[in-house]
């Protein structure tokens, strides 16, 4: 039996089966709407009202959640609420994605052009009675520089036809040491490649002249992967259930990279068929579910990728919308979840020619922490992006329009902020939830160990679980319904993410023996990075102190690495060369993890004597314990 759910305000109507979740429903009618756990239940963002219909009563997770209160004010999880008649949803503002702020630029270090498509005029000499050697012959003749030069079938069938209508005046496209394809007079100037960065959470797509390295044009979306889950676990337990689910996966990003190159080549006006070579980029998982990849075990110990060499597939074979006979490389991972994007990051900083010892984290959904110079590079992954992206903070939200993005706390306790557009307060953003966090410690609402302490002030309340400091009355929200408020469950998330970079660095400079005076320089990447206040980073341990000027920040190396490696096949051999120099430290049986981490859930840590220039001018009262190993 099928059931009818229609959406306001947009008027928007699906059928689906019964025992379907709303959330399942929004998603086939295309309905704006968060859920950044994925439809498990665990954000409690997918808030929707119901107007019409009969509902079964809420689950535990409703319960937990939203509270009995607004569950009978007609208030319920749209991915935990399942279909059993008509039903008409209101979708509020605050239940909304909109339009999300993605950096997908990053700083790229100039190289030496040096593509792996070439492409060669050339007028040969027709066969004749005198001369009726095959076609083939031909233009392997007038190729005699390049060694071994196949074929491709497709062409092949097609070549006659085209030398000949072309009255043998043609261009020659050779990738990989095979013509896969000939077309008639010079276009040796129509010579172009794609470069794409799978991220967990966004994706980006980079049309690039292959001949002068210009960005012809670049965009952005989120992954369409995310209604399988915010985080790669959940999407590899999804695509692990079944070929079928597996496939799913994968077509969504498919599905999108093909959006943005439509897109592209609408506002460019360049032939799909000159579009002859695609980089990829993104960590192990996104990396496998690209390639349809089992990913089952990525998930379980030793956490080892399928493929962990540069791999070439042809366009055709994966559904990718290039020149069919075109090549799509991905980059070499290296282990667990430090996959091509971090070879990425480590071309674009060039953090493998420093001659002095460099922190490199690029921060995501998850974040991968590189250390070294050119004589050595450890590697991590963490789990820190949940978090950060809002799911697990109760006002939290991705950078889209009305999310807080900065805040300062006054000596009085009264609250500035700033928001994402200039709009009323939504919600609040990653940026914005470490610096009201690294503000309440500077001023002192909260002590070292997180614990909300300030007292008898309207900005402190008693919530559900505990003490809630208020950022923004909800007078001024966007709702007018709620204040946005920090909690102490959120402080203790924050400070769970953030004690999982930083031990993560800690356990790479004690495994490789190094002091903390040796560390020279950090460099912060990835999209989430680019907004973060360095200094409020500092104040709550989630990076070692070192001067300002010694911490930069440089956008999306991910992206620019997978340019590099698509305007030159030199830097495809650095690739593969820093993967095998790479060691990487699995983390999860490390002791030192363990023992760094609890340190670091203290802000901004237990070694309070690592962070001397913090420590002068927070306000916070001093609570921290030092974890001992017995």
């Amino acid at each position: 039996m099928e059931f009818e759910v229609k959406f306001l305000p947009e008027g928007k109507k699906t059928l689906v089966k019964e025992g379907a979740t709303v959330f399942e429903a929004a998603l086939k009618a295309g309905v704006d709407l968060i859920a950044l756990c994925g439809g498990k239940g665990f954000c409690g963002k997918c808030l929707i009202e119901i107007i019409k219909g009969e509902i079964p009563p809420p689950t535990e997770q409703e319960l937990r959640k939203i509270g009995k209160e607004k569950i009978e004010k007609g208030i319920r999880l749209a991915c935990q609420l399942k279909v059993y008649d008509n039903l008409i949803i209101g979708v509020p503002n605050q239940s909304r994605i909109g339009k999300q702020k993605l950096v997908i630029m990053g700083v790229e270090p100039p190289i030496k052009i040096n593509p792996n498509v070439k492409k060669f005029y050339f007028e040969i000499t027709p066969p004749s009675l005198d001369d009726p050697r095959g076609d083939d012959l031909r233009i392997n003749e007038i190729l005699s520089n390049i060694n071994n030069i196949s074929f491709n079938y497709s062409l092949v069938k097609e070549m006659p036809s085209i030398l000949r209508e072309s009255n043998w005046k043609v261009t020659l496209t050779i990738v990989n040491n095979e013509l896969i394809n000939i077309q008639p007079g010079d276009k040796t100037k129509d010579c172009y490649g794609v470069a794409v960065d799978i991220g967990t959470t966004k994706l980006a797509v980079f049309i690039v002249d292959l001949l002068s390295g210009d960005i012809l044009f670049a965009d952005g979306m989120m992954n369409p992967q995310i209604k399988y889950g915010e985080d790669v676990i959940s999407r590899i337990q999804y695509a692990s259930q079944s070929n079928e689910n597996l496939r799913e996966v994968q077509n969504a990003i498919i599905n999108g990279i093909n959006e943005l190159i439509e897109k592209g080549l609408k506002e460019t006006g360049i032939n799909k068929e000159d579009l002859y070579e695609m980089v990829v980029v993104g960590n192990t998982a996104m990396h496998h579910l690209f390639l349809g990849l089992n990913v089952k075990w990525l998930g379980l110990a030793p956490y080892a990728p399928v493929i962990g060499m540069g791999y070439n597939v042809k366009a055709r074979e994966i559904g990718i919308n290039i020149n069919p006979s075109g090549n799509v490389y991905t980059l070499p991972n290296v282990a667990g979840f430090v996959g091509a994007d971090a070879i990425a990051d480590i071309l674009a900083s060039k953090i493998y020619e420093k001659d002095n010892l460099t922190l490199l984290m690029d921060v995501g959904t998850n974040t991968e922490v590189i250390l070294g110079n050119k004589y050595e590079l450890l590697c991590c992954s963490t789990a820190s992006g949940p978090a950060f992206e809002g799911a697990h903070i109760k006002f939290g939200m991705r950078a889209a329009s009305g999310a807080i993005e900065r805040v300062k706390i006054k000596e009085d306790f009264e609250v500035e902020y700033s928001t994402i557009d200039d709009e009323k307060a939504r919600g609040i953003c990653g940026s914005g939830i470490i610096d009201a966090i690294a503000e309440m410690l500077r001023t002192g609402v909260i002590d070292t160990a997180g614990r909300i302490v300030l007292e008898n002030h309207k900005r402190v309340r008693k919530g559900e679980f505990g003490k809630e400091f208020i950022i923004v009355f909800k007078e001024e929200t966007a709702t007018g319904e709620e204040d946005i408020v920090i909690t102490q469950e959120d402080i203790r998330e924050i400070q769970k993410a953030k004690a999982a970079m930083y031990a993560g660095y800690m356990t790479l400079m004690r495994v490789g023996g190094f002091k903390k005076e040796d560390l020279f320089e950090i460099i912060i990447a990835g999209a989430f990075g680019s907004y973060i206040d360095p200094l409020s980073a500092k104040i709550i341990g989630m990076i070692p102190e070192l001067p300002i000027s010694k911490i930069s920040f440089l956008g999306n190396t991910a992206g620019s690495g997978a340019r590099i490696c698509l305007k030159s096949i030199d830097y495809r051999k650095k690739a593969e060369e820093i993967a095998k120099k790479m060691k990487y430290i699995e983390l999860a049986v490390m002791r030192i993890f363990e023992e760094e981490y609890i340190n670091a859930m203290f802000l901004p840590n237990s070694r309070i004597e690592d962070f001397p220039e913090v420590m002068s001018i927070i306000k916070a009262p001093i609570n921290v314990k030092r974890y001992v190993k017995k």
